[in-house]
C-alpha cells in the first residue's frame, strides 16, 4: 500500500516529499536532465512519473563587484525611486484630480530617502562586507527517478537515444 502523504491533489506527487523509485540516469547539469526528459516525452513515455532530484547541494556565492558609498547611494536611490513611483501612482489612481507634479515629487522624495537609507545601511555593515554578491544553491548531480514498474522502460529508452526524425 502506498503512503498517502506521497501524493498531492488528484494523485499528483506532492512537492515536499522525496520521490520513491529507481534512479534511471544521473546527469551533471539540470539542463541535461531536462533534455533526457524531453527525449522520453518524444517517445510518449508518461513523463508525469519522472522526478529530477538534485543531490550534493552546494552554496555558491559569486562576487559581483566592490561596494562603496557611491554604489550604496545609487542602489538606494534607484530602489527608493521605484517605491516613490509606486506610491505616487497609487495616489493618482485613487485621486484622479491629483497634480502629476506630485508624482514627480514622490519619485524624487523616494530616491532621496532611498539614497539616505543606502548610505546609512552601508555605513553600519561596511566592516563586515565590502563587496556585492549573488548567492545560489546548486546540485552537483541530478538523478532521474522513475517508479519501479516503468524504470526499465525509461532506462532502455534513454540508452537507445533520441529517435531519428522521419521525413
Amino acid at each position: 500500500m502506498s503512503d498517502p502523504r506521497q501524493f498531492g491533489r488528484k494523485g499528483a506527487p506532492a512537492l515536499g516529499v522525496i520521490p520513491r523509485g529507481e534512479t534511471v540516469a544521473s546527469y551533471e547539469s539540470y539542463e541535461s536532465a531536462q533534455a533526457a526528459i524531453s527525449s522520453l516525452a518524444h517517445t510518449d513515455f508518461p513523463v508525469k512519473e519522472i522526478s529530477i532530484v538534485g543531490s550534493d547541494l552546494k552554496s555558491v556565492e559569486r562576487v559581483t563587484g566592490r561596494l562603496s558609498y557611491g554604489r550604496a547611494a545609487g542602489a538606494g536611490a534607484v530602489s527608493g525611486a521605484w517605491l516613490g513611483l509606486f506610491l505616487g501612482l497609487v495616489l493618482v489612481i485613487f485621486n484622479p484630480e491629483t497634480n502629476l507634479m506630485l508624482l514627480g515629487a514622490a519619485v524624487l522624495m523616494g530616491a532621496a530617502f532611498g539614497m539616505l537609507f543606502g548610505i546609512v545601511s552601508y555605513s553600519v555593515t561596511r566592516k563586515r562586507q565590502e563587496y556585492t554578491s549573488a548567492t545560489l544553491v546548486v546540485a552537483t548531480r541530478y538523478d532521474l527517478i522513475v517508479g519501479g514498474e516503468l524504470a526499465n522502460r525509461a532506462r532502455n529508452l534513454l540508452e537507445r537515444g533520441p529517435e531519428p526524425d522521419a521525413g
